[in-house]
This record gives C-alpha cells, sequence and structure tokens, in this order.
C-alpha cells in the first residue's frame, strides 16, 4: 500500500486515520453549518469547530456538487477563490487545506496561492488535473467519476467504480474515493451499500482510500433516521469503514468521527509489514477472491489465480459417519482440508479447490450434493 503525503501529513496504512472537516464557501450548498462568505467568519468556524475539534484536513468547497444544481464554470469557481483564499490565511491552527474542484485551472490557482492538496470530485475529467498536482508535489483525492465535467460521481453501476478510479490513471500521491451518495438518478441505495461491502476491493489499486458516508442516504434508510438524527449511523459507519481499510473520512461531524475512526483502527487486522534484508514482505487485507484479483491486475499477474489464492472456511454439522468418510475421500483429492471434531467439522479451501470438491457431486449423494452446491458457490 501506498502511503501519501499531503503537506508533511502522512495518510495510508502507517498512519492513524485522518479526519476531514468542510468548509463551503459555496452560498448553495445544502448544509448551512458549513457554509460562509464571510473570510473572518469562516477562518473562526476552522478554528473553533474543525481544527479544534481534530480535523487534519480542511476540504474548502467553491461550490455546491448536488446535481439539482448548475455546474460552475472554471471562470465562476476562480471569482470564489479569494474568498476562500483569505479564509484560509485567517486561519490560526495548523491544518492541511484541500481545494474541492473539478478543474485543473482552478488546482492550480489555488495551489500557487498556499492551498495544499486537491479534491477531485470528478475523477480527472480534466485531463491536465494529474500534471498539475504533479507539478506542485500534491497530494489529490480522486473521486471515482465519468470522464465528464458536469457528471461528478455519477457512476451508474457498482462494478464500473473500480475502473472509473484507475481512468487517467493515477499520481503518486492520489488518495482515491469511490463517490458515496446521490450522484445520479441511476445509482442506488443499494448501490452505495453494494460499495461499502465492497470498500476493501478499492485497496487493491495500492492508493490510500477516503470515504465521505456522513450522514447518507444509504444508511439513514437502514436505521429509519433524518438527516438531524443520523450521526449514530454514521459513527457506527466510520469505524466499519476504517476498519475496512479507509484512510481519510470526510465529515461535518469532526469530533464525533474522529472518535469513531480512533475505534475502527484499534481494531482493524493487523497485517504484517516487513523487510528481510531487501525483500519487502506485506500482509494484504483480503477476505475474498474478488479483492484478490485487485491485487493480482495491480502487480500485472493473471487475476484468474484468485480462485487459488483466498481461502474459505466453513463449519459443518449434522453429518453421518458415511458422510465423513465420503467426503474426507473427496475432499483429499481436491486439495480441500476437511477435518472432524467431536462437536462439528470444519471445511476449508479455496473457492476453485472447492469448485473441484464440486465436481464429484454426482457420487455424493444428495445431501453432500447440496453441501458442494453451497460451500463452491463463490457469490455466498
Amino acid at each position: 500500500m501506498q502511503n501519501v503525503t499531503a503537506a508533511g501529513l502522512g495518510i495510508g496504512d502507517d498512519y492513524p486515520p485522518r479526519i476531514m472537516g468542510v468548509l463551503n464557501v459555496s452560498e448553495e450548498s445544502p448544509y448551512d453549518p458549513s457554509v460562509y462568505d464571510d473570510p473572518g467568519e469562516a477562518a473562526e468556524y476552522v478554528d473553533s469547530e474543525l481544527l479544534g475539534e481534530g480535523a487534519d484536513i480542511v476540504d474548502v468547497g467553491l461550490e455546491s456538487a448536488n446535481k439539482r444544481f448548475e455546474v460552475l464554470s472554471a471562470e465562476e469557481e476562480l471569482a470564489r477563490l479569494d474568498t476562500a483564499i483569505e479564509a484560509i490565511e485567517s486561519v490560526s491552527g495548523d491544518a492541511v487545506f484541500s481545494i474541492e474542484t473539478r478543474y485543473a485551472e482552478v488546482a492550480d490557482e489555488a495551489l500557487a496561492r498556499g492551498f495544499d492538496m486537491v479534491n477531485d470530485i470528478c475523477g480527472f475529467a480534466d485531463p491536465r488535473m494529474p500534471d498539475v498536482c504533479r507539478e506542485y508535489d500534491a497530494a489529490v483525492v480522486k473521486m471515482a467519476s465519468p470522464p465528464d465535467l458536469e457528471r461528478p460521481g455519477a457512476i451508474e453501476h457498482v462494478d464500473d467504480i473500480y475502473d472509473a478510479l484507475k481512468r487517467e490513471g493515477l499520481t503518486d500521491k492520489t488518495i482515491v474515493d469511490p463517490a458515496f451518495g446521490g450522484w445520479s438518478e441511476a445509482k442506488t441505495l443499494a448501490d452505495d451499500r453494494e460499495t461499502f461491502h465492497r470498500l476493501r476491493e478499492f485497496r487493491g489499486l495500492g492508493q490510500p482510500i477516503l470515504v465521505s458516508i456522513n450522514r447518507k442516504n444509504f444508511l439513514r434508510e437502514l436505521a429509519d433516521r433524518t438527516t438531524e438524527e443520523a450521526l449514530p449511523v454514521s459513527l457506527a459507519a466510520t469505524s466499519m469503514a476504517v476498519e475496512r481499510g479507509a484512510h481519510v473520512v470526510r465529515t461535518h461531524d469532526v469530533a464525533e468521527t474522529a472518535d469513531a475512526a480512533k475505534i475502527g483502527a484499534a481494531f482493524a487486522r493487523d497485517r504484517l509489514v516487513e523487510d528481510v534484508e531487501g525483500v519487502a514482505v506485506e500482509e494484504l487485507d483480503v477476505t475474498d477472491a474478488r479483492e484478490t484479483a485487485r491485487h493480482l491486475e495491480r502487480l500485472g499477474g493473471d487475476s484468474d489465480w484468485a480462485d487459488e489464492a483466498t481461502t474459505r472456511v466453513f463449519e459443518l454439522s449434522g453429518l453421518s459417519d458415511a458422510e465423513r468418510g465420503t467426503l474426507g475421500a473427496a475432499a483429499a483429492d481436491a486439495g480441500v482440508v476437511f477435518t472432524t471434531g467431536t462437536a462439528g467439522d470444519l471445511l476449508a479451501g479455496t473457492p476453485a479447490a472447492l469448485a473441484r470438491l464440486r465436481s464429484t457431486a454426482g457420487e455424493a449423494g444428495d445431501r453432500l450434493a447440496g453441501v458442494f452446491d453451497v460451500v463452491s458457490n463463490p457469490e455466498r
């Protein structure tokens, strides 16, 4: 996993989760507590409500990304940049400042005038964006998005998110964002939940991950909560996201989110990372073959081998002695581990080995054939 630095702030597996607070200088933005058009008031908000509560990064928005509003041109964003610059220059606390924009021209001006990093909500739809960020050695968040400056985040199928993040490449300091939220009419709350479920898969890109899930609809619906009531569900999801590999959490609720992220980090899986006489050894955080396949793709390997590289483990109960004998023989032939205990039995193997086990179903009897069908199904 590639670590990234943003103005000296480390982001990645080797660092604690980072909290990105939000400041908007866009009058149309929907979250009133974060919206300021007076630089002095904006700076006070950043110092007291964001940095004072533990934000590491402050993301400054020049326009609302809500699809209900007209997209501003680069010139219109630049007209608002002076307010943002004056605000960050008035902040007394220490923070990394990120400019949220889709335009390389705006990113260039913002980085030249004091911003530290870029949050590109159109995922390099402006093809000059990677070069601008490289020129300033700036970290950049790349949100999954079509190659269209007017359609930020509007990926219509979860399976396309990964490819959207790869499009136009990645800089050495790219942080990837799978784009949670209602960015298009075609994207459903179930799609967001599937994206969250598959969060570890994005580790296959080899870059740090940012999530923006604060009070989002896909969480609120599960608990039947309004936006005002949705902080607890956001915090639960934050802990889960960090445990699954997220490195930056973008939020309006800084203090509470920072606490939730600490809990997630404390219970995240320990991954072995060692250097053995110049040989780097890193244990990958994978739980299924699809996640393994993404790492194989990144390394230039054959993703078809993912089914041979990921183990699934099942507990069985209710087998007869004869079925145990049949299963034990079939498992040995297929390369699957089968062991019996006094209170049950354990079956473990790669998806490929379990598929080989299924091929013996015709000789196993109806009950075992049904068991083989279940354990060899990669979608379960």
